[in-house]
């Protein structure tokens, strides 16, 4: 896709005003400490509390690889940096490693202090001594070992004769140090093992109602002589890296060829890139670590101690989550939806719109409705945007059978979606080879907007059945994000979409749409004007108003326009998951505004705008954050909701979440964040309140 440069609104590369913003990174850290606040809260069940120690192990992870990964990327390459905060990039660093080193051993915290100490009294245990265990369990983990795990491991060996290998991003690795009577006198060698992922990080062992877990670290190193008959072992040390996984590279207009090639080549170095942290066990060798630290080109800012009689790389968590067997409650039916033709979807969108909530209204009303598109025979085309995919994806099934039957599919499937590129490539290549027409993404910009249209024509009158977004078409991931997504045949919606398809395919800038606003070209342009309103109605004593949802706020041209607007004296009510960068409450600049955070059972991810318009309220959403990359460097969507009980659903939706005392935290004018905890209101959880949700209540609903 070719954007027009002249009508993008950038954000601006100078005028900084430091005490206005909050350093990004530092308030993706503080998101990290509200997820990890939920490992220590009382209230959860134990696979809950392991759950969220799980998912906040695997963000840190990706903390590093990402946003250390890129601070790395300019310090090596000596590339011109530049920091809201006007900080140096080295003292920078020092102060961003610190902050991370000390999520880090809170979360070794948790898992020691409670988790842990938790688990027993559910029947679980976690064992630290195979010692400990009776011979027919000891018996039971060699049978293991010399059937499953050995024939799978290969050590590789450093040494005089043998150069340094490449130990791959996120792995257990164990670094042996060995002697051998053969070699050169007082010589040294170092033999690595590492622990792939395919092998279950732990070993379940029944005890009767009793459960013990043994890591699958604590097994190898039980037996680990059995791969060093001719050497003395002097020392065995257990370590992780985690290496750069952010890259850039130069796209041209031949994306389907050169761009997808050179894409692939860039993911074989993800693996490879430079190490910015090394995780280590307590009882380490220190000269084995000295090697590591300069062959590495790292120091002590990058190493992390595990502490004792903890559990090194605490993402495997996910596993004692699963032997959980614990389930969400069963969705239920939009509050709108015509019970008695629920499996009519096809006539019931030709007399109203329908408004998902997800996970509440199950994603699978979308897929069931796709799947029959496929077997259809009046249906013509199928045509969607797809960002990220569930593994077994229903919805390539859906697509490729589709194309068996003769219809025209048209996907637009993004293959620099981070971390799922390989697999969106090979579901990108199914799709080819059955005939479908593939678009591999547009130069410059990556396809985050979410939508698909079906094309069906039935007794001489073809009907364009549209969905809109926040989410992504991933059936396994619509189980736990919050989203919001419209089916509608309206006319104006299918034109809109009509024609986006015809602008991507065309490589256009479209601009102009009636019911969609879009990025690169207009998403920024078009809110502030909005905001900007709100700010006139309060300077005329108007009823005015803003409420916003999104997952992130950090693009400053729209901070600086909420700042004017709360100055003005409008009330602006943010709930903002993750990164936000505006300062709430600070007098003469923000008193107007605050800022709350919901983490809690459901990742919060729709993206709402609701701009109060005197009344007449305007409700947009759709796939865009607030961020400099969304505005841009994406291709984003947002919808209006234009019909009156679905906009009260959405209105409700924000009524909701101001009201959520259980899951909810309040940004203060520092950047921290409290807890809001409620002592003369009953507990009021959005994630069980809207499975039960009436239509009185949405009806009722008001925000001003």
């Amino acid at each position: 896709m070719v954007i027009d440069s002249d009508n993008v609104q950038r954000a601006p590369a100078t005028s900084k005003k430091p005490e206005h913003y909050l350093n990004r990174d530092l308030s993706w850290l503080r998101f990290h400490e509200r997820v990890l606040d939920q490992a220590g809260r009382s209230d959860r069940t134990i696979f809950e509390r392991i759950k969220f120690l799980h998912v906040s192990a695997a963000n840190l992870d990706e903390f590093f690889m990402i946003r250390v990964g890129r601070l790395y990327s300019y310090i090596d390459y000596n590339r011109r940096w530049s920091n809201e905060m006007g900080w140096h990039i080295v003292p920078f660093r020092e102060k961003l490693l610190k902050k991370a080193k000390d999520a880090f051993y809170r979360q070794h915290k948790h898992f020691l202090q409670e988790v842990s100490a938790l688990c027993k009294a559910d029947h679980l245990v976690f064992v630290q001594d195979i010692a400990t265990l009776n011979r027919r369990e000891q018996q039971q983990l060699k049978d293991y070992f010399q059937e499953d795990i050995s024939p799978i491991l290969t050590p590789v060996t450093f040494d005089d004769y043998h150069v340094f290998p490449v130990l791959t991003n996120r792995l257990l690795v164990f670094g042996v140090v060995t002697y051998s009577p053969a070699g050169k006198k007082d010589s040294k060698g170092i033999s690595f093992i590492q622990i792939p992922q395919n092998l279950p990080r732990f070993y379940r062992l029944r005890r009767g109602s009793h459960v013990a877990f043994v890591p699958v670290e604590k097994i190898i190193r039980e037996h680990m002589s059995v791969f060093f008959s001719n050497k003395t072992i002097l020392s065995v040390t257990l370590f992780r890296v985690i290496r750069n996984g952010d890259f850039s590279f130069e796209e041209n207009d031949d994306i389907e060829a050169s761009f997808v090639e050179e894409l692939q080549k860039k993911l074989k170095k993800r693996n490879k890139g430079r190490v910015v942290k090394l995780e280590l066990e307590a009882n380490h060798d220190q000269w084995l670590v000295d090697q590591l630290k300069h062959q590495w080109n790292i120091d002590k800012s990058n190493v992390f101690q595990v502490p004792p009689q903890s559990l090194m790389d605490l993402t495997g968590l996910q596993q004692i989550v699963q032997h959980s067997g614990d389930h969400n409650q069963l969705p239920v039916l939009p509050i709108t939806y015509p019970t008695q033709h629920s499996d009519e979807l096809f006539e019931i969108l030709k007399q109203q719109d329908v408004l998902l909530h997800h996970p509440y209204n199950s994603i699978n009303t979308v897929i069931n409705f796709l799947e029959k598109a496929a077997e259809d025979p009046y249906v013509l085309a199928i045509k969607m945007t797809i960002y990220r995919l569930a593994p077994d994806s229903a919805v390539t099934a859906a697509l490729l059978k589709a194309a068996e039957r003769g219809k025209h599919v048209s996907v637009l499937i993004e293959i620099k979606a981070r971390f799922d590129e390989e697999h969106n490539m090979q579901e990108a290549k199914k799709l080819e080879k059955a005939g479908c027409s593939v678009m591999y993404g547009m130069s410059g910009v990556k396809t985050h907007a979410k939508m698909m249209m079906i094309v069906r024509s039935k007794e001489g009158r073809t009907i364009r059945y549209v969905h809109l977004s926040s989410g992504n078409y991933n059936e396994e991931t619509a189980q736990a994000y919050a989203d919001i997504s419209l089916m509608t045949t309206d006319e104006v919606y299918a034109n809109d979409v009509s024609e986006f398809f015809r602008d991507i395919t065309g490589h256009v800038a479209h601009t102009t749409y009636k019911n969609l606003i879009t990025a690169p070209c207009n998403i920024r342009k078009q809110l502030t004007a909005m905001i900007r309103q709100e700010a006139q109605h309060a300077q005329q004593g108007l009823p005015c108003g803003i409420v916003i949802k999104v997952n992130a706020l950090e693009d400053e041209i729209t901070i600086e326009e909420l700042y004017k607007a709360s100055q003005a004296g409008v009330p602006i009510r943010l709930i903002v998951r993750g990164i936000c960068c505006l300062i709430p409450q600070k007098p003469g600049l923000s008193t107007n505004i605050t800022v709350r955070s919901i983490v809690g059972n459901f990742l919060e991810h729709a993206r709402i705008f609701y701009f109060h318009n005197q009344g007449s309220a305007r409700v947009y959403v759709g796939s865009a954050d607030i961020m400099v990359r969304s505005f841009d460097q994406r291709i984003e969507s947002l919808f209006i909701i234009k019909h009156p009980i679905l906009k009260q659903q959405v209105i409700n939706i924000l009524a909701y979440d101001l009201r959520d005392n259980v899951n909810s935290y309040m940004m203060q004018e520092d950047g921290t964040y409290k807890r809001i905890r409620s002592s003369s209101e009953a507990p009021f959880n959005i994630h069980t309140a809207f499975f039960k949700v009436t239509l009185d209540e949405i009806t009722q609903a008001r925000l001003f």
